[in-house]
């Protein structure tokens, strides 16, 4: 029999290639997602098997899943600045219900229960590099605060079922993650410049750009994730690339992979948006034996190809295809 593990964001950017991994490791794998920013494109190549099967739902609301689970884990969330500050409420309501309900699930399948968190707990961080002892400083009124709060409201809510009633749960810091399958536009560092150099518009930049960033190529990141769900950890564990960049510096390193000649321009930096992301993974080295394997320079010419051929089907949408025979609610 094949276990079985519900992922919940399934047809989003992150937990897309995990369905991959997951079936890649013999598992029965159960997507769900609600298509707020998720698309089934995502995820389309594994509709012909047998070992996948795809609800569309909200989790904010009851989540039954009939049969035993042995796993879930909970990647349903707005990910982008875009998406979480124009859908607040349904980001709040994710990590709090969504997550609450998940929990519900687990208890009763009796499933170890992994949650996505993120490094936006650390808000604007006064540590560097950021290691899971540091608390964060985060501005819990201020715009990004829906997300930042949401993440950190998963936390605490996933240890308290682990120390109440004793459930196995795993609590992943996922840093700047990147790779096929992000959105073209949806406001993150790397797609954004990237479309912005296949559209042939200058760079734009916040701030100064000396904030500086650490991108971690999916590849590896799925890696930590996986070795983590199975791990016997239950504190968090930050799962990224300790290679930092500044975004100015990067920019130009985008401008140089895309063989284009467009200019950096200069934005105000967004309220609240850290200076500093660099991640101490000394406890991902230590506990999963986990440590970077994909370099930049190499994960970057792979995402670059990925968004190139997508440019030329600019207007090819994914919903428009009928997917409704593979979905289930």
């Amino acid at each position: 029999m094949r276990k079985r593990v519900l992922i919940t964001g399934a047809a989003g950017f992150l937990g897309s290639h995990l369905c991959d991994r997951f079936i890649d490791e013999g598992f029965h794998v159960i997507g769900m997602d609600n298509l707020i920013t998720g698309s089934l494109s995502n995820i389309e190549h594994l509709f012909c098997l047998e070992q996948f099967e795809f609800f569309n739902h909200d989790v904010t609301t009851f989540v039954h899943v009939p049969g035993e689970l042995d796993y879930i884990l909970h990647f349903a969330s707005p990910a982008s600045p875009i998406d979480y500050l124009k859908i607040p409420i349904q980001t709040l309501k994710v990590g709090s219900l969504g997550t609450h309900n998940l929990l519900g699930l687990a208890k009763v399948k009796k499933a170890r229960f992994l949650i996505a968190s993120t490094s936006e707990i650390y808000g604007d961080p006064l540590v560097h590099p950021q290691d899971e002892e540091y608390y964060g400083n985060v501005n819990t009124i201020g715009p990004r605060g829906v997300y930042d709060e949401a993440k950190r409201f998963q936390e605490s809510i996933t240890m308290a079922y682990h120390r109440f009633h004793g459930m196995e749960t795993r609590i992943v810091r996922i840093f700047n993650t990147y790779g096929p399958r992000m959105r073209l536009n949806d406001g993150r560092v790397i797609p954004a410049f990237m479309g912005q150099a296949l559209r042939g518009e200058d760079l734009t930049v916040f701030g100064d750009g000396m904030q500086t960033r650490s991108f971690c190529y999916v590849d590896d990141q799925v890696e930590g994730i996986y070795r983590l769900l199975m791990s016997d950890y239950s504190l968090p564990v930050n799962i990224g690339n300790p290679d930092e960049i500044t975004i100015k510096d990067f920019a130009q390193e985008i401008i140089k992979l895309t063989g284009t000649d467009q200019k950096i321009v200069y934005k105000d930096l967004p309220k609240d948006d850290p200076l500093q992301r660099k991640p101490d993974i000394s406890k991902a080295k230590e506990i999963l034996d986990w440590e970077v394997t994909v370099r930049r320079e190499e994960g970057m010419k792979k995402t670059f190809n990925y968004f190139k051929n997508l440019s030329k089907e600019q207007l090819y949408k994914s919903e428009h295809k009928d997917f409704s025979k593979h979905i289930r609610k």
